[in-house]
């Protein structure tokens, strides 16, 4: 997996060759070449990309990893306060804990934006169940509420439906 140092590195390789390109646009421009001004739109192209890997060089791009977390794929996510992820309906207690415990600090971002009621992130973990041959149903399991103020010092609430999980094991008709 790419780190931040590897892209540091990549962004100073990227530097080098826009100050090249650079000086090959003014040179270019100095001997009048007929190329000069596909030279400038090269010049930007590295600018904007050594301006993106610089930024990813910034931020940290590693997930949370809570042992014991199952895999879940995001089903819906409002940009704000709310997001639903589904699980397997094969999960137990203790991996839906850890599932949630994982997505909340994977789905926290900065750019989230709470309400004035509201400044808690809200994950909600479902599966799908088939009670019968053609119809689906939606289980909520769980949910799990963070603080989208802080990252490091926020308490995390998980709330396991143990009613819900308990409907999970029994035989489907």
């Amino acid at each position: 997996m790419l780190t931040t140092t590897n892209f540091l590195h990549y962004t100073q390789w990227s530097g080098i060759a826009t100050l090249a390109f650079a000086a090959l646009t003014a040179l270019a421009f100095i001997l009048k070449w007929g190329i000069r001004f596909r030279l400038v739109g090269t010049t930007g192209f590295m600018l904007v990309l050594t301006g993106g890997l610089f930024a990813l060089s910034i931020v940290p791009l590693s997930r949370a990893v809570i042992p014991g977390a199952g895999k879940y794929t995001l089903v819906y996510d409002n940009g704000s306060t709310q997001a639903v992820i589904t699980t397997s309906s094969k999960i137990t207690p203790t991996q839906l804990e850890a599932t949630l415990r994982q997505a909340a600090s994977n789905l926290f971002s900065y750019g989230r934006s709470g309400t004035r009621e509201d400044d808690n992130l809200t994950v909600r973990a479902r599966t799908i169940i088939h009670p019968e041959p053609g119809i689906s149903v939606p289980v909520y399991l769980g949910e799990v509420k963070r603080s989208l103020v802080s990252h490091q010092n926020s308490p995390v609430t998980v709330e396991i439906y143990t009613d819900k999980l308990a409907q999970l094991s029994k035989p489907t008709a």
